[in-house]
C-alpha cells in the first residue's frame, strides 16, 4: 500500500453531494468535502495532534448544527461566509461526544450494536472528520490474516532484493501508524482470535516490529501522533469470535442503539430511500402513508410491542433501520420502473423477504403480527391497514 503525504487542513475541492459521476458511492471525505473545509476554517480552536478539525467541529460535522448557519471568522476564497451543517448520524449527541473524546485521547474505539444501526457509517464519518480519510480500512472476516493488521511483502521485489523496505507492503494499520491517522476495522469479532490479538501490542506499544529488517532503522515503525483505531462489532452475528480480555481493555466500548424517535427514523428512511432511487435513475414516488406503515411495522416487530401497546412476537431477524431503507428503496424502484398498481400491495412481500433471512419460524411470527395489530387496526377503520389485512394471503 502506498503511503501519501497527509493532506493539509486547507479547503479540499468541494464534491457535489447529489451526484457520484461514474461511482455508485463517494467516501464521506469527498461527499462532504465542502462542509469539512468550512469547519476547518470556521473553528480555529485547539486540536489534538494530527487532527484536521477541532473535537467540537467533529461533533458538529456528525450531528449537524441544528439548522443554525455557522459563520466564518473572516473571508476565505472558495468558502461561503455562512453554512448550515447537515446532520448525518441520527442518534444521541452524547454518544458522538464520547466517541470523539476517546479518539482525542488516542484510545481505541469499539462501536457495538445490532446490525443496521449505522456503526460503519459513524466510523466512516469520524475518520473523515478527524484525519481526512476513511479509506484506511480492514474488513474483518474468518479469512482475515494477521498481515491485514501488520504488513505483507511484494514478492517480486522480495525474490529479487530480499527483505528490504521497498519490498514491504504496508497494511492499512501500518499506513495509519506512519501518518498519524485513524484506521477502521470492520467486524473485528469475525476475525479469528489469534488475528484479533495482533492489535493488542499495536494499541499498547504503538509500534510494529519488522523482524525481517532487523539491523536497519526500518526494523521498527512507531505510531505518529494522531494514530488510533475505530472498530465495529455485530455481536449477534453467527460465527463471531469472542475478543480476548486483553484486547477488550484496549478499547472504549460504545453501543449504537436503534433510533428511538419514530419521526426521525421515518425521515431518515425517506431521505436515504429517495437518494437510492435517484441513483437508480428514477424519481421517488412512494407516498408518506406507505412509508409510515413500513416504519410502524419495523418498529413494532423490533420492539415486541405495537405503538398501541399490544404485545408482538419479535422475529429472530433484526428489523433494522437499514433493512427498512432497503425495503423503501425497493418500493420506490418498483413504483418507478414497474408501475401498474398500488405500491402498498408490494409491502407484505418485501417484509416477508426480510423476516425469512434467518429463522424459518419468523414467517409464522409475521403472520401472527398480521393476525394481531394489522387486523385490529383494520377493524378500527383505517383504510390503509384494511388493505394490508386484505393482503394477508400474499404472505403464504
Amino acid at each position: 500500500m502506498t503511503v501519501t503525504e497527509r493532506p493539509a487542513a486547507a479547503a479540499p475541492t468541494p464534491a457535489a453531494p447529489a451526484t457520484t459521476g461514474d461511482r455508485q458511492s463517494l467516501p464521506a471525505e469527498e461527499r462532504y468535502a465542502a462542509e469539512l473545509a468550512f469547519l476547518a476554517a470556521q473553528d480555529t480552536g485547539p486540536r489534538p495532534p494530527g487532527w484536521l478539525l477541532t473535537p467540537r467541529a467533529v461533533v458538529t460535522f456528525v450531528c449537524g448544527s441544528d439548522g443554525t448557519e455557522l459563520a466564518l471568522p473572516g473571508r476565505r476564497t472558495g468558502l461561503p461566509a455562512k453554512l448550515a451543517i447537515a446532520a448525518k448520524f441520527v442518534g444521541e449527541r452524547a454518544l458522538v461526544e464520547r466517541c470523539v473524546v476517546t479518539l482525542a485521547g488516542e484510545r481505541g474505539l469499539l462501536l457495538t450494536g445490532e446490525p443496521g444501526t449505522a456503526k460503519s457509517m459513524l466510523s466512516e464519518l469520524l475518520s473523515a472528520a478527524v484525519c481526512g480519510t476513511s479509506a484506511l480500512t480492514v474488513q474483518g472476516t474468518a479469512g482475515t490474516t494477521e498481515d491485514a493488521f501488520r504488513y505483507g511483502w511484494n514478492y517480486a521485489l522480495l525474490l529479487a532484493q530480499g527483505p528490504t523496505p521497498q519490498a514491504l507492503v504496508d497494511s492499512p494499520v501500518l499506513a495509519a501508524m506512519r501518518t498519524g491517522r485513524v484506521v477502521r476495522v470492520e467486524e473485528i469479532t469475525r476475525c479469528l482470535p489469534e488475528v484479533q490479538d495482533a492489535l493488542v501490542s499495536l494499541l499498547s506499544d504503538r509500534r510494529i516490529s519488522v523482524p525481517e529488517l532487523t539491523g536497519s532503522e526500518d526494523a521498527q515503525v512507531s505510531a505518529a501522533p494522531g494514530f488510533t483505531v475505530i472498530a465495529t462489532a455485530n455481536l449477534r452475528d453467527r460465527g463471531v469470535s469472542e475478543m480476548s480480555a486483553a484486547l477488550k481493555r484496549r478499547f472504549n466500548f460504545e453501543t449504537v442503539q436503534p433510533i428511538a424517535d419514530p419521526d426521525a427514523e421515518a425521515a431518515l428512511i425517506r431521505r436515504q430511500a429517495v437518494a437510492a432511487v435517484q441513483r437508480a435513475g428514477a424519481a421517488f414516488g412512494v407516498d408518506d402513508a406507505v412509508l409510515d406503515a413500513l416504519v410502524t411495522v419495523f418498529r413494532d416487530l423490533r420492539s415486541g410491542r405495537s405503538a398501541e401497546g399490544w404485545d408482538v412476537e419479535r422475529p429472530g431477524t433484526v428489523m433494522s433501520t437499514a433493512e427498512a431503507v432497503q425495503v423503501a428503496a425497493s418500493l420506490g424502484v418498483a413504483a418507478a420502473y414497474l408501475p401498474g398498481g398500488d405500491v402498498l400491495d408490494l409491502l407484505p412481500g418485501h417484509l416477508l423477504g426480510v423476516v425469512r433471512k434467518d429463522d424459518p419460524a419468523d414467517h409464522g411470527r409475521l403472520l401472527g403480527y398480521w393476525d394481531g395489530p394489522v387486523r385490529r387496526r383494520a377493524e378500527d377503520g383505517s383504510a390503509m391497514w384494511r388493505r394490508l389485512w386484505d393482503l394477508r394471503g400474499s404472505l403464504r
